[in-house]
């Protein structure tokens, strides 16, 4: 005699098989007693109850793709408003350039520096200009706020230029409207100042006074704007004052320059090439 085996899969069907039955019997015999109103009842209090957090769902994923979509649009905007902004900051440049060129007498050059190095103490910067637009060794590189520095090496198409943050810089400068004499340089620490030496203790200095070329060097022309007196400090042992110095041009920010097509004096060249001879 054979026994079947009842499996676990088959009883579940049974079982629910028998559920389903019971469920439709139950129906059937209920469907005059308001069985499926009740049903209906309860389906819609049941979809009432769960239409409100499904559509906070829906909305916050709306809500998540608005949000992409707006910080999108937020990074555009912001990368065409600083453009802008660029763009703003180098006409307003350019118009202060060509103001400046209608306003003086000097054979100015319009130049573009094309490379810096200001990371040490010999720094310098190329300008797209050499030889063959008549640029010279000796030649200013000034822009409509001041001296920027002096060309050193000339090729065909290129110079380099030596700015004032230079140990080697040099420049005959003078306290404008006063008798105050010296010479500018740059002691290769601050960024941001330059230093201005053998001004007698006994010429009053204040802040905020502006110090200019003074022509004396036969190197660069007269009443070039270098910078502003930011404050004074008496030479132990000495009848001289330091006058520190704030440059009109920043360096960095420097995209644009003049050269001025500035030719010395041949005689005061020749007098000073005989004295240096005599020594």
């Amino acid at each position: 005699m054979k026994f079947t085996t009842l499996r676990v899969q088959d009883a579940r069907d049974h079982i629910l098989t028998a559920f389903l039955l019971l469920l439709a019997l139950v129906l059937m015999v209920n469907r005059h007693r308001g069985g499926l109103a009740n049903l209906r009842k309860i389906s819609i209090t049941t979809l009432s109850y769960l239409e409100e957090p499904l559509a906070n769902i829906r909305v916050y994923r709306q809500a998540l793709k608005t949000n992409e979509h707006l910080h999108q649009q937020n990074i555009m905007l912001m990368d065409e408003i600083s453009r802008l902004r660029t763009i703003k900051k180098q006409n307003q440049v350019l118009r202060k350039m060509l103001g400046f060129r209608d306003t003086t007498n000097l054979n100015l050059l319009p130049v573009m520096i094309v490379s810096k190095d200001l990371t040490g103490i010999n720094n310098t910067m190329t300008i797209n200009a050499g030889s063959s637009d008549s640029v010279k060794i000796g030649m200013p590189l000034v822009t409509s706020d001041g001296l920027v520095g002096r060309v050193v090496i000339v090729s065909k198409n290129y110079s380099e230029v030596m700015p004032f943050f230079n140990m080697m810089f040099r420049v005959s400068a003078v306290v404008q409207n006063m008798q105050a004499y010296g010479v500018v340089s740059w002691n290769g620490k601050s960024r941001n100042e330059l230093i201005m030496n053998y001004v007698p203790q006994t010429i009053r200095v204040d802040s905020g006074m502006v110090v200019q070329t003074s022509g004396y060097s036969n190197q660069f022309p007269a009443n070039i704007p270098i910078g502003t007196v930011l404050h004074t400090e008496p030479q132990k042992g000495k009848e001289t004052q330091k006058i520190y110095i704030k440059p009109f041009v920043s360096l960095n920010q420097l995209a644009e320059g003049f050269i001025i097509r500035y030719k010395p004096d041949s005689t005061v060249t020749r007098l000073q090439n005989k004295m240096h001879n005599l020594y």
